[in-house]
């Protein structure tokens, strides 16, 4: 008899012998909690996701999509129960066994632990490759989120960049982390990377609420969540004030958009995959229209909601066959600045493939000096999804160019032009 295993059992054996523990644990995680195949995202008929009819902050995003790295989705995944009861099933290589053993006892959401353990706490609920996965959390006036914080193993108080990553909607921080693989880029160039936990309580599939303008303004709302979630590792930590910047995904892309445009004296620069621009929207319908390709709001807002005080520089990705956040919505994060802050950038392209996977376009708007302080890039034929990401997380397809390293490369290349100075909420 051929003893066969399960497609994302054999991923996370390849992930394990590669030593990236962290990606393998993330993945039996999610087989272990799923019982069938991850659904697709809203809109990929072609029409975008209908407004939910419940009450409260909306789902403005769509489900998680996993795309394998053949190009196939993800086979219908065995339930717990399928997978206890089938011993073939259970014949896994001997480096998984423990993993298999405590899985149940792991935790997989941003805030389980004790979210007011102390900065050097080893967290509870993730296990690590190198550095330290920490568990937090950050409260002020507008209430209250938990967080985790990679600091890598070569951290010796000296000052680094940090990098706040925020997750789409349906995903957590540990989820975002494995999906992007940030944590081993962090490791690698020596960065401390933070994930905000959008609260269940402020939305309940966890989106952060980009189109409501009480959640756009500095110093209000999320944003001020954020923002303070930053100072707080700063303080914790020996950050390097002129290097710290913000990225998201989908929803939590249009955030990031919003914290460049509210924070310019906090972040050097931003970036934002398959999201919004800021002040995309100011209500529900606006939202469904922005994201469907409708008018969106370049440049200002008319209500005095924010004002640009710097260029923020950003590198914007997004998939050319995105059904669920049009691909226009990339273009406006760019035009947001040009279109009225700055003259004089020189355009240009550069296209290029990835070995088996997608053809991508590069758009560069470079300054005097050959610098670029936009770049976008348009990654034809991916849809609503982290390009070049890890399967085992969500929202990725690894067969687009690497995004979290270009972003990466981009923000250690963009300091803030500013010395640093007390910023002020």
């Amino acid at each position: 008899m051929k003893h066969w295993l399960h497609p994302d059992m054999r991923e996370a054996t390849r992930l394990t012998r590669a030593g990236r523990l962290t990606e393998a644990t993330a993945l039996l995680q999610r087989l272990l909690r799923s019982g069938t195949a991850m659904p697709a995202a809203p809109g990929t008929d072609g029409e975008a996701a209908d407004p939910p009819a419940a009450d409260g902050p909306p789902v403005i995003d769509g489900e998680a999509e996993v795309i394998e790295p053949s190009g196939e989705p993800t086979a219908p995944r065995p339930s717990p129960d399928a997978m206890r009861d089938d011993p073939i099933r259970l014949r896994v290589p001997k480096a998984l066994r423990g993993f298999l053993e405590r899985i149940n006892r792991i935790g997989t959401g941003a805030g389980e632990g004790s979210p007011s353990e102390p900065p050097g706490t080893r967290a509870r609920d993730t296990v690590q490759d190198e550095g330290r996965f920490l568990t937090g959390s950050y409260g002020n006036d507008a209430g209250s989120r938990a967080y985790k914080l990679y600091v890598p193993s070569g951290y010796r108080g000296q000052a680094l960049p940090l990098v706040v990553m925020l997750h789409g909607c349906t995903q957590s921080p540990d989820d975002f982390a494995a999906g992007t693989r940030m944590n081993a880029l962090a490791e690698e160039q020596g960065c401390f990377v933070v994930y905000p936990a959008q609260a269940a309580s402020a939305n309940a599939s966890k989106c952060w609420n980009w189109f409501r303008p009480e959640d756009q303004r500095r110093g209000r709302g999320e944003p001020s969540l954020i923002a303070g979630i930053t100072r707080q590792i700063m303080r914790d930590y020996t950050v390097d004030p002129r290097r710290v910047y913000v990225a998201g995904l989908s929803a939590g892309g249009a955030a990031a958009a919003i914290m460049g445009a509210a924070y310019p004296d906090l972040y050097a620069a931003i970036g934002v995959h398959s999201g919004l621009a800021c002040g995309a929207a100011s209500d529900l319908p606006s939202a469904f229209a922005a994201m469907r390709g409708g008018a969106i709001a370049a440049g200002r807002r008319s209500d005095g909601a924010w004002e640009p005080r710097r260029i923020v520089p950003a590198i914007v990705f997004h998939g050319g066959q995105d059904t669920t956040v049009h691909p226009c919505n990339g273009e406006q994060v760019i035009a947001q600045s040009t279109s009225s802050e700055i003259i004089g950038l020189a355009t240009r392209v550069e296209r290029g493939q990835v070995p088996g996977g997608h053809a991508y376009s590069r758009i560069l708007h470079t300054d005097a000096s050959g610098v670029a302080v936009f770049e976008r890039w348009v990654v034809h034929g991916a849809g609503h999804a982290w390009s070049g990401g890890s399967p085992a997380g969500t929202y990725t397809d690894p067969r687009g160019p690497d995004a979290a390293r270009e972003m990466l490369r981009f923000f250690l290349e963009h300091p803030h032009p500013i010395a640093a100075r007390p910023i002020q909420s």
